[in-house]
């Protein structure tokens, strides 16, 4: 396979749609244990910005990797909608309480940002937030919780449960007001005051009518039963990297609560797993996100840990180039990137898909195929594997022709569902034949 960026050729390679992809072969060969064996979660994280984000792209190579390998579940989730921000359509988060969030993309400030590049926080409890998972191939049995330092900052539940508690209140009577009759002598045939009568009747003068009714408290009681409701908590552990609660059966739905030991509650994400072996593809994206955002916070790299992945993907760039950032710190802030997570002891194989054509302020965008190429040539030196979706998608010459098909977007840089779609499955295709190739040679 030759790979062209723009009139750059580079050097032929394989007839591997990924190039680099020898760096993938440790990769590729406990997938292939897994598939003689089927007995353990093979997990994938990509990283990227608002092509990720939305997790079109993501979720079809998800639901294309999970047919051919297991669904091991769906993996690292995040509530979006609390934070006002588009997110995946698999699942739906509601809240009876309002959230604060703030993003990696932001001026580096004291605010729990972390695996999802979102913080999301509340100072005081009172809260119950819903997840509810859509898609039922991605019910769970497993839900892990990510915080700061793994604190124990919530409980969770499946059900609430009814407490009655038996009261007495005073019992009410009612009187209609005659012609001529005053709230005063109302007050005097029941011996209550005028005040009781108004408060009781919500009046605001001593104004009545003929033919309203009122209410009259009286010194006698009646029973009461008080219904109240809560959550009954489950019994959650906790490893290393977070705390978990376990469930028999499979779940579609469940309940974040407040820990009441805590005094502070950040969320940095949930994991969603199935009790079945197979593939786990997690995506994390942050609109308008580059390398050098998720660099300013190490909470990230610290809690990347709690994926255990098995192979790492990045889709990071449109943003540099619209921050017109040369090729060669954009290799450099790539390079802070991986050694940030080779930092955390996470050494396995990576990767890079160059980002997607599109124009910048209605001009070619020539920092993306300027990234391509060096990409390409830094690859074999750096170790990385790189997926050229920009070649894929015609480079240039090609973006009229995405127009014209209805897969980029009114803006020339975001892409539509279906172009998103025909990504994913791109990627799928080409990760696949590399499997294959990979089996070929073996």
């Amino acid at each position: 396979m030759i790979h062209k960026v723009d009139s750059v050729v580079i050097d032929p390679v394989s007839d591997d749609p990924i190039y680099n992809a020898k760096v993938l072969e440790d990769f590729f060969e406990k997938l292939k244990k897994n598939e003689n064996q089927n007995n353990q979660k093979i997990n994938i994280v990509h990283i990227g910005d608002s092509h990720i984000q939305s997790d079109l792209m993501t979720n079809e190579i998800r639901k294309k990797l999970q047919q051919n390998f297991g669904n091991g579940g769906r993996g690292l989730v995040f509530p979006y909608q609390l934070a006002k921000t588009n997110g995946s359509y698999n699942e739906r988060f509601y809240s009876n309480r309002g959230w604060e969030s703030y993003r990696n993309i932001y001026p580096e400030k004291n605010h729990p940002v972390g695996l999802c590049g979102i913080g999301l926080w509340r100072d005081t409890g009172g809260f119950a937030v819903e997840l509810r998972v859509k898609d039922p191939a991605y019910k769970f049995n497993t839900i892990h919780i990510i915080t700061p330092q793994n604190q124990n900052m919530f409980d969770l539940a499946t059900s609430s449960q009814v407490n009655l508690i038996q009261s007495t209140e005073k019992k009410v009577i009612t009187h209609k007001i005659k012609k001529g009759e005053a709230i005063s002598t109302i007050a005097d045939k029941y011996n209550i005051s005028v005040s009781e009568i108004k408060r009781v009747n919500g009046l605001k003068s001593n104004n009545i009518r003929a033919g309203r009714m009122l209410k009259i408290p009286t010194n006698e009681t009646k029973p009461k039963t008080i219904k109240s409701s809560e959550f009954v908590s489950l019994n959650i552990e906790s490893d290393s990297f977070s705390h978990y609660y376990k469930s028999d059966k499979a779940l579609e739905k469940i309940y974040l609560i407040p820990n009441k030991e805590a005094s502070k509650y950040e969320l940095n994400g949930i994991v969603l797993e199935k009790d079945t072996s197979g593939l786990i593809y997690n995506s994390i994206g942050v609109n308008g996100a580059k390398y050098s955002d998720y660099n300013k916070y190490p909470l990230f790299f610290e809690q990347l840990k709690a994926l255990h992945p098995d192979l790492l993907v990045f889709s990071l760039g449109t943003n540099e180039s619209y921050e017109k950032l040369e090729a060669r710190d954009y290799i450099k802030h790539l390079r802070e990137f991986i050694s940030n997570i080779k930092a955390q002891n996470i050494n396995v194989p990576i990767i890079v898909m160059t980002p997607p054509p599109s124009l910048l302020r209605r001009k070619p965008n020539t920092y993306i195929r300027d990234y391509t190429r060096e990409l390409l040539e830094t690859a074999k030196n750096d170790g990385f594997a790189v997926w050229d979706l920009y070649d894929e998608l015609g480079g240039m010459d090609g973006i009229r022709g995405l127009k014209t098909q209805g897969l980029i977007g009114p803006d020339w840089v975001h892409y539509s569902k279906k172009g998103y779609e025909k990504q994913g499955n791109m990627f799928s295709a080409a990760f696949l034949k590399a499997y294959d190739n990979f089996k070929l040679r073996k």
